[in-house]
């Protein structure tokens, strides 16, 4: 396979499925030219709990990725989630050495914001700057080459568990990838469906995936908090297989084919075909009922989210509203729902800003991945492609990972 330098490969490792997308950044932006997915078991709640099934499901999204593109890929940036993972807002004061703040100074204020406390089992994952005080300037987005005299950085900070955060490194090495960056979920997400307008005026992204439901909320262009909530759509999945006593799987497909979030969509006469369990004959059943289980298991996901808002105190802030993505939010009636229960503007979150192969990644399931290859993207053009230990490093961890299957 062809090696190209301007390749960008996006890990999602969700819950419910793997999904790998590679993208090669051009003069115009940023296009998609492979995508592969794979079902995954290996992970409950965005945690590993398989490493075999999590690696064999990235290997084969890997492949299928790899197979459509027509390029070999040797590192990805990998999301993570679950609710591990843990965030604050940090601020570090110091003072510029000279009469102009410089980058260096810019630099130390951050050092000084991360210097917090956490305990010895988590590590940070991203330091976030929201924005900086010079002397009594607030809201400064860029401070180098301003006078002053006292610099202060105000920062959102993010943590997750060691153990979980290299259990998915492990788990991606093993498939002989490098990890060019592991990036939270919903930041990644963020780059692909929010517009620069919305991080403004005020806006919160609401992901709702398989086994976890991430948040964002970003204010004056930059991210103010986030959250991961320990549900998510399979918990749809599991109350339709024991309410209508049915099999998951076959639950899963009836939700993906007949379920409605809001039941005054739904026609009364309309009726629907469930598997039984046990060799029993299928029987038919309203589709109403179907709604009345999706329904209050949706409005008991949307109320801890607005929970969490009122907690971190910005339920009066977000001017553009909500913007709900992830594969749970194909439901039809699902914005609806929504605004009834928040009380503001929602639209689901579709990836925005890239091109090539937009009618395959074109879908809020696929979101987190494409936020991945455009974050990476400009990660990448702002410090250059990582080397990842060159070409001797990556043909010894295949012979490594070669002689692990044979021997």
């Amino acid at each position: 396979m062809a090696k190209k330098i301007n390749i960008v490969t996006g890990l999602d490792i969700g819950t419910t499925k793997v999904t790998a997308v590679v993208a090669e950044r051009t003069n115009t932006g940023i296009d998609i030219i492979g995508m592969g997915s794979h079902p995954t078991e290996g992970l409950r709640k965005g945690v590993v709990v398989n490493i075999d099934s999590t690696v064999e499901s990235i290997k084969k999204a890997v492949e299928e990725a790899e197979f459509m593109s027509g390029v070999e890929i040797s590192s990805v940036f990998t999301g993570v989630s679950g609710s591990h993972i843990k965030s604050l807002n940090s601020h570090g004061i110091v003072a510029v050495q000279g009469r102009e703040v410089e980058e260096m100074d810019v630099r130390r204020a951050i050092d000084a914001a991360r210097a917090i406390s956490i305990p010895l089992d988590r590590e940070i994952l991203h330091v976030l700057p929201q924005h900086y005080i010079v002397d009594e300037q607030e809201g400064v987005k860029n401070p180098v080459g301003m006078a002053g005299v006292r610099l202060e950085a105000k920062v959102h900070i993010v943590t997750g568990a060691t153990s979980s955060t290299q259990n998915i490194i492990k788990s991606v090495n093993r498939v002989g990838l490098d990890i060019d960056e592991i990036v939270l979920e919903q930041l990644a997400t963020a780059e692909a469906v929010l517009s620069a307008d919305e991080k403004e005026l005020g806006v919160a992204l609401v992901d709702i995936g398989g086994g976890t439901t991430d948040i964002a909320v970003y204010r004056e262009g930059s991210i103010k908090h986030t959250a991961v909530l320990p549900i998510g759509g399979h918990y749809l999945t599991n109350d339709i297989s024991i309410g209508l006593r049915t099999p998951v799987t076959e639950a899963e497909k009836m939700k993906i084919k007949f379920g409605c979030a809001n039941t005054f969509m739904i026609p009364q006469s309309e009726t629907i075909e469930v598997p039984s369990v046990g060799g029993r004959e299928a029987r038919k059943v309203s589709r109403q009922i179907l709604g009345e289980i999706i329904e209050p298991r949706m409005e008991e996901i949307f109320s801890l989210v607005n929970k969490e808002f009122v907690k971190a105190g910005y339920e009066d802030q977000l001017t553009a509203g909500i913007v709900i993505t992830g594969g749970t939010a194909l439901l039809p009636g699902l914005p609806e729902l929504a605004e009834r229960i928040f009380q503001m503007p929602v639209r689901k979150g579709y990836p925005m800003g890239i091109s090539g192969l937009t009618d395959i990644i074109n879908s809020p399931q696929h979101a987190t991945a494409a936020g991945l290859v455009v974050y990476g993207s400009r990660r990448v053009a702002r410090r250059g492609p990582r080397r990842g230990g060159g070409w001797w490093g990556r043909s010894a961890k295949r012979m490594k990972k070669w002689f692990s299957e044979f021997f």
